[in-house]
């Protein structure tokens, strides 16, 4: 079975190959990475016609590959690629779907974290969306740690990047149910977790885990 992920940024390339490894070894994995679409999505607030045209292209080019599962790993351009896998009949995913659902049968307040502002709006529209879905009521609530994505990819600096966005997941985690963090690039901050009261989900192995089930044919 063959799986294409499209990528923003190699930022979580690694991570994604190292949980395809350990959970779905026998699954071969094709990566497109376009890291110019990230900076095109933040100097842009959001989606603009040629990001959404180039995602097209890519689902495109994946479906050419006769994939089993066209997978999306950036959240910032995940309505772009809602639109984009209309040009496929294949299974599709994105990184955050399942964790989302996670989230909302977790709790009512569900407070999403993101560490770049274009990440914030489709993350949050996702959780609203797999609530309506379960036919359930959520007030969803925002928790922006801005520019600590760029301290993470352009300045490597970790200690940093971990530090703002543990204090916002401290907060968030006194005023909800269930925390999200919209970045799948917020997997570093899992050692400092155990402390956390409550449920905190990032969304790399919760979507890798998904896969497989899909693979298999539990989840359609």
């Amino acid at each position: 079975m063959k799986v294409v992920m499209i990528h923003t940024s190699p930022v979580s390339l690694n991570e994604l190959k190292a949980l395809c490894a350990e959970i779905i070894p026998d699954v071969e994995l094709v990566n497109i990475i376009d890291d110019s679409l990230l900076d095109e999505v933040k100097k842009n607030g959001g989606l603009t016609p040629a990001i959404i045209s180039r995602m097209c292209q890519y689902v495109q080019i994946a479906d050419k590959l006769a994939p089993d599962l066209i997978f999306n790993q950036c959240s910032s351009v995940g309505e772009a690629f809602d639109l984009a896998k209309r040009c496929t009949s294949r299974m599709t995913l994105k990184i955050d779907e399942a964790m989302a659902e996670k989230a909302v049968s977790l709790g009512t307040k569900i407070g999403v974290i993101a560490t770049v502002a274009s990440t914030m709006l489709p993350s949050c529209n996702l959780v609203k969306t797999k609530a309506e879905t379960a036919g359930k009521n959520v007030e969803v609530r925002e928790y922006l740690v801005d520019g600590a994505l760029d301290i993470l990819m352009k300045e490597k600096n970790v200690e940093k990047h971990n530090q703002l966005v543990l204090a916002q997941i401290q907060k968030a985690a006194e005023e909800n149910d269930v925390v999200v963090l919209a970045q799948g690039s917020m997997t570093s901050l899992l050692p400092y977790l155990d402390g956390i009261a409550k449920p905190v989900l990032t969304s790399p192995r919760l979507a890798i885990e998904r896969i497989k089930q899909m693979l298999e044919g539990e989840i359609k």
